[in-house]
């Protein structure tokens, strides 16, 4: 994006306890909704190899990966809102248009935003929830307090330090952060791997077993203390009685609740 989700500074409540609803209705369809999950997962394999390099600063890796995503929202939002998808977001934000293209382009923009903070902005967990269903998919852009989850993996970032050590205990405390992430990278090189696995290839897989599939992540961090947990999720085959012929948003669903039960401490709360 341009830097409308660096602008996009205010809260529009278009998130909250809601998804996005996106029709498949053909294989053309499958196959755009297959090259965006394969970029996110693409993204999660770059982030890893940047986190294991000890010569690539934590920010850099998370930026990287954060680009590539916001890449994607870029395209997403083309496709609904056209070219000038930008202006139709901050139209909605300044109150100037209430329809349903200027909520979900909003719904993405604003989403983008928040994903952003999540490196400079402590006790903030960007918690999405993303399922498959056989005529759609849905997408759930959540935010709650707190920075972990009791599935997370957790590393460190000397950069975020703001304590004075002594260069003994400075120096044990990168090769600590060296080795946290290592082992964080090969957890988040393994969760790539869960998402290829929730979202197959339409032209590699027959359609009984791609129909459903979902996935719920977690990443936030705590002063030094960076978390990372991406999980697979199984569809409620009763959500959707109607059928979908255009992107809408839609409630959370029985999903989102289940997830914020199983994942989220007693104390936490979706934002």
């Amino acid at each position: 994006m341009t830097g409308t989700h660096r602008r996009f500074n205010a809260e529009t409540r278009v998130l909250h306890q809601r998804a996005v609803r996106t029709p498949l209705p053909d294989l053309e369809a499958e196959r755009a909704f297959h090259e965006h999950m394969t970029a996110v997962a693409d993204a999660r394999e770059q982030r890893a190899d940047l986190l294991a390099d000890p010569d690539v600063p934590l920010l850099d890796a998370h930026e990287t990966e954060f680009e590539r995503l916001a890449d994607t929202f870029e395209r997403r939002c083309r496709r609904i809102a056209g070219e000038n998808y930008e202006a139709v977001a901050m139209a909605y934000y300044r109150g100037d248009r209430d329809d349903r293209i200027g909520r979900l382009t909003a719904y993405y923009v604003e989403g983008l935003w928040r994903i952003q903070q999540r490196t400079t902005v402590s006790e903030l967990t960007f918690f999405p929830l993303i399922l498959r269903y056989p005529d759609s998919f849905t997408v759930n852009i959540r935010f709650a307090s707190g920075y972990t989850t009791p599935e997370s993996v957790r590393y460190e970032s000397p950069h975020h330090l703001t304590e004075d050590l002594c260069d003994e205990h400075a120096e044990a405390f990168y090769a600590d952060s060296q080795h946290s992430q290592r082992r964080a990278a090969e957890y988040i090189r393994e969760t790539a791997k869960r998402i290829r696995e929730a979202f197959p290839n339409p032209d590699e897989t027959s359609f009984e077993e791609r129909k459903y599939g979902g996935i719920v992540g977690a990443g936030g961090h705590r002063g030094t203390t960076f978390t990372s947990m991406l999980e697979r999720v199984d569809p409620d085959r009763d959500r959707f009685a109607d059928e979908v012929t255009e992107s809408t948003l839609v409630e959370a669903g029985t999903e989102a609740r289940r997830t914020e039960r199983e994942y989220l401490p007693a104390d936490e709360v979706i934002i």
